[in-house]
């Protein structure tokens, strides 16, 4: 049997060039990059090259880049480093939007319940946020605005450098979290014009449990980890060695030629979407496309979440167990619990149910995506039969 792995937005395998180049750090190079003695000093530049390679992916400088343990800690300290800032302690106003990762969502969350006041911007049919509402949720209080670059469920592209803009324009911080989006489309920080962005290495090929967040040079966040004076004093803890250098290759790797990885993506995603519609006329797909066929401007190219019709998604994917993909929407009881980003786009229920995303990576195979396809097919035509 095939394995179709489908799911390259839960995270990514391992690059084996990332693996190779990180077993030395787990054997003989095994200092602690602080110490002053030799296997303490050898690992100094091993970790700065690492850090380069980031914000060469990024367009950043190097010194705009904090290596943390995944993007749930960069999300946290970004907002968490700012309300909780000894000088403004609690004080002032957020704008996230309606359908963010729960590693912002709870954040903010947590900082409303502690008096914070946070503003949730929606969006239209096609998961995208008006530049233009954002704007009008900022208030002379508002500390800082936090969109995704990209939705993890249906792909949508967020305009966030016009978002950026509307903040700069009012003095307002501004973050991303381009966990989704790094790997698979161009991602500047100069273009985009963020003050902070949030990365994470499990997307883009690297291990789980390693991130960096890019801070724009003169702005400052309270640490959301307090020690020693590791990071330039933003992040303490002992280096990771292993898994920022890791990291830093996943990184390098990617800047060989973005614009191909881009165009492979989509070409197999493209792929995966003609084999299915062709076998289920009434399949319809959730986000921003033109004539059936995705704007990769608009949607991440790799990304397709699709409605198969009078069946639930779950059950679907339970009764194919050669694919693996994820829900946008779990049943219980007879009753649709729809994610976030289904119910901000106003997905009817009945059609959320049959919901499925689907996302392919560099690693796929044209066969993972023939079988996969296939196997889908079958057990739709068995379902609905």
């Amino acid at each position: 049997m095939v394995l179709a792995y489908l799911d390259n937005n839960a995270t990514t395998p391992i690059a084996p060039e990332v693996t190779a180049v990180m077993q030395p750090y787990f054997q003989e190079l095994f200092g602690n990059p602080s110490s002053t003695h030799v296997k303490g000093v050898e690992l100094g530049d091993v970790i700065e090259e690492a850090r380069c390679h980031v914000a060469n992916l990024l367009n950043a400088n190097a010194n705009e880049v904090t290596f943390t343990s995944g993007g749930s800690e960069s999300n946290n300290h970004v907002l968490k480093g700012i309300f909780l800032k000894r000088e403004q302690f609690l004080d002032g106003h957020l704008v996230i939007s309606c359908f963010e990762h729960p590693a912002i969502q709870q954040p903010a969350a947590y900082l409303e319940s502690l008096g914070i006041q946070v503003t949730r911007v929606g969006c239209d049919a096609f998961g995208a946020v008006d530049p233009v509402d954002v704007k009008a949720a900022i208030r002379p209080d508002t500390r800082l605005v936090s969109i995704m670059h990209a939705n993890n469920e249906i792909g949508a592209i967020q305009p966030i450098a016009e978002i950026a803009h509307y903040c700069r324009e009012n003095g307002v911080l501004s973050h991303t979290d381009a966990a989704q989006s790094l790997g698979k489309v161009n991602v500047n920080v100069k273009e985009l014009g963020v003050d902070f962005l949030t990365l994470a290495g499990h997307k883009l090929y690297a291990p789980k449990g390693v991130g960096a967040l890019f801070i724009r040079d003169g702005v400052v966040l309270e640490p959301l980890i307090h020690g020693a004076s590791h990071e330039a004093g933003v992040r303490a803890g002992t280096e990771n060695t292993a898994y920022w250098v890791g990291l830093g290759e996943a990184c390098r790797l990617l800047m060989t030629d973005e614009v191909a990885h881009t165009d492979q993506l989509r070409v197999k995603r493209d792929l995966l979407y003609l084999k299915l519609k062709t076998a289920i006329a009434d399949l319809s797909i959730n986000g921003k496309y033109d004539d059936e066929q995705v704007d990769v401007q608009q949607r991440l190219p790799n990304t397709l979440s699709v409605n198969f019709p009078g069946v639930v998604g779950g059950e679907l994917l339970a009764a194919t167990p050669s694919v693996c993909a994820s829900t946008g929407a779990a049943c219980h009881s007879g009753e649709t619990e729809m994610s976030d980003t289904l119910k901000a786009i106003g997905l009817a229920p009945e059609v959320a149910k049959g919901t499925v995303r689907l996302s392919v990576g560099h690693m796929t195979t044209t066969e993972e995506i023939e079988q996969g396809a296939t196997d889908l097919i079958a057990t739709w035509k068995s379902m609905t039969a």
